[in-house]
């Protein structure tokens, strides 16, 4: 299946479907138009000026005042490349790697950018036979784009660089002659272009949020079976209470637990206690806030992987070539922060309900959820897990986009962090998944001490297929095993589709 890089907006859904049906990509015919009529205006436009053109005919950053000679500009470019591929520390996830390719290209296709029709359609093919460069998660300031990570990321359309490509990480010149691709030799500006762009943000803000819908999602699962594990109640649920107070996600998380807990045997029995703790009684209005802010993040995401992110950015249609800010990663640095803010709560809160389950301030379940308590320490252990990486989350929460240290000589004197900000995020959502998870251990073990009684029809679809991957603990035994499996369920797992 192929998907047509077009002017039509990128959705979450057509990227999500892109990677998870492992689609190839091509240009339309109208992108190739708007690419090669934007080169050609571009070749015009620098035989006829006699004023500098930044980055096209001078230096970059504060080496803006150096005007290049004609025949050195594509020297220029590639000397651009090499140079700030600085990216250093770990290698980030493939799967962002690709969406880096997938979103440049699409930038690039929107005829803005200067660049060859060669230089796009390389880009594509290494995307489509998984050429995917080694790009490390440290350098980004998020000023002039994600300069470093970008440079990684192209070092191969020059034969320089590393790649991963079957399994293992390759020169890039190699895989270049073994697939009898040519070094691309860039033209007038495209370094520039290449460079500049908040591909790396907002890839990683991509990855995050495809993850963060589904979090959501389990957050409301894992907490409804928690809530009948506890014995709690569904009172505070009742539509009447929210209608009150009408924030969507609210709503929409109360709903979605009387849905999941409908037909459930633990909610007929009549209740003990006249108020649950907040952990459970309060997940609308947490749930529900991380929902809002989510949905939130991604329209602000979607605006930006629509964008021209480069500079300087070319207007055929008004004549002029126009020097500015567009590579600034403000708008991405702030929502990115506020997205780890949103899903560690979703982590935090779920921890606080493991601990209420292994407590035993409920009779109707043993402490630590396991028989013998005292010769087995049961699911002690667990919770000082998620514990700790709730605490971890708590640091990673400090936000980025409120630090800046200037650069290049002071021209770039305010910059957004928000590379830091992006590769934060996804380490809260990955933590968050794994807090998750373990809370899906306890509440598991904890409705099977209370057979027979059955929860909802869908949640008991939803756990035996959960001990197809974490069977009941009856005895002590390694842990770590069944929290790696747990997190694995939901990385893999597609169960949120309940209805009312």
């Amino acid at each position: 299946m192929i998907h047509y890089i077009s002017p039509a907006p990128l959705t979450f859904e057509v990227i999500d479907r892109i990677l998870k049906k492992q689609y190839q990509l091509a240009l339309s015919e109208e992108s190739k138009n708007l690419i090669c009529e934007c080169k050609d205006y571009l070749d015009r436009k620098i035989a006829a000026s006699d004023k500098p053109l930044y980055g096209i005919t001078t230096g970059f950053g504060s080496l803006c005042k150096i005007s290049i000679s004609p025949e050195d500009l594509s020297q220029l470019q590639a000397n651009l490349v090499m140079s700030h591929a600085c990216s250093i520390g770990t290698p980030i996830h493939p799967t962002i790697v690709k969406l880096m390719l997938l979103l440049k290209a699409h930038a690039l296709s929107l005829g803005k950018s200067g660049v060859q029709l060669a230089t796009v359609e390389r880009i594509i093919d290494m995307f489509n036979h998984d050429v995917l460069p080694v790009v490390r998660e440290l350098g980004s300031l998020g000023a002039s784009g994600d300069l470093a990570p970008l440079a990684n990321l192209f070092l191969p359309l020059i034969n320089e660089g590393e790649v991963h490509y079957k399994g293992e990480i390759r020169p890039a010149a190699e895989v270049n002659a073994e697939l009898h691709w040519q070094p691309v030799t860039l033209g007038a500006k495209e370094g520039l272009a290449l460079l500049n762009g908040t591909q790396f943000m907002s890839s990683h803000a991509v990855y995050a949020l495809l993850k963060a819908f589904n979090l959501s999602k389990y957050a409301d699962i894992i907490g409804a079976i928690s809530l009948d594990a506890y014995d709690g109640r569904i009172d505070p649920f009742l539509p009447q209470i929210h209608s009150a107070r009408p924030h969507p996600g609210q709503i929409e998380t109360a709903l979605n637990i009387r849905t999941l807990l409908k037909g459930s045997e633990f909610q007929k029995k009549e209740k003990t206690r006249v108020q649950d703790p907040y952990s459970f009684r309060c997940m609308p209005q947490v749930h529900g806030a991380s929902k809002d802010t989510i949905l939130y993040v991604a329209s602000v995401v979607e605006r930006e992987i629509n964008s021209v992110t480069d500079n300087p950015t070319i207007f055929v249609e008004d004549d002029m070539i126009i020097s500015g800010g567009n590579f600034h990663g403000e708008p991405l640095a702030m929502v990115l922060d506020f997205l780890s803010i949103a899903v560690a709560e979703l982590g935090s809160i779920s921890e606080r309900r493991t601990y209420r389950l292994i407590s035993g301030d409920r009779g109707n379940i043993p402490e630590f959820l396991v028989a013998d308590p005292g010769l087995n320490s049961g699911f002690m252990i667990p919770q000082y897990a998620a514990a700790a990486i709730v605490s971890k989350n708590k640091q990673l929460c400090t936000p980025c986009c409120v630090d800046s240290i200037p650069s290049s000589n002071e021209q770039e004197d305010h910059v957004s962090m928000g590379g830091n900000a992006a590769t934060k995020t996804v380490q809260v959502i990955e933590n968050t998944e794994r807090i998750l998870a373990i809370e899906l251990m306890n509440a598991a073990q904890a409705i099977d001490l209370q057979r027979p009684t059955q929860t909802s029809p869908y949640l008991e679809e939803f756990l035996k297929e959960f001990r197809s991957a974490v069977p009941f603990n009856h005895t002590d035994r390694v842990m770590y095993k069944d929290i790696d499996a747990a997190t694995e369920f939901l990385k893999c797992g597609d169960f949120w589709n309940f209805e009312e």
